[in-house]
């Protein structure tokens, strides 16, 4: 049986708690994905970045994007999703996924399908803070510049 949770916090995130709520003795992969702060984007130097979530609609969109992925990917499967809101610095993660089922194949391709719908569907808005003291909040994911590479 599938075990999903999804939070959104303000406190730091742990790789940790994602492998503990997804292991399994059934389960022979655990995936993951650990987004960070970097510290440039664009050309420019970023110092933090701030993510607004509208927290009730991101909570229901995240638990919809990991039911979709077990659907389509196993009913064993178990997920974890976790996101920063508020003020995050360069280096810390932001984003931290974990995925385990029986074998590595499904396992890779769930943790990739969840980001990618993370990023294109989650009611979570970006704004970056640079060196000069300027901010600007981040166009969507999939018109973003870095889209292509």
């Amino acid at each position: 049986m599938s075990r999903i949770e999804v939070v959104v916090r303000s406190e730091s995130l742990s790789l940790d708690e994602a492998q503990r709520f997804c292991a399994d003795v059934a389960h022979g992969a655990f995936a993951s994905f650990v987004g960070n702060v970097r510290d440039r984007n664009l050309g420019r130097d970023v110092v933090a970045v701030s993510y607004d979530v509208f927290e009730p609609l991101a909570l229901k969109r995240l638990r919809t994007i990991c039911e979709e992925t077990r659907d389509a990917h196993g009913p064993s499967v178990h997920l974890f999703v976790s996101h920063r809101k508020g003020r995050v610095a360069v280096g810390e993660a932001s984003v931290v996924i974990g995925v385990s089922t029986p074998h590595r194949a499904e396992s890779f391709a769930a943790c990739r399908a969840v980001i990618e719908a993370l990023k294109h569907e989650a009611p979570i808005w970006k704004q970056e803070h640079y060196v000069d003291g300027e901010s600007e909040w981040v166009k969507g994911h999939s018109l973003c510049q870095h889209a292509e590479k």
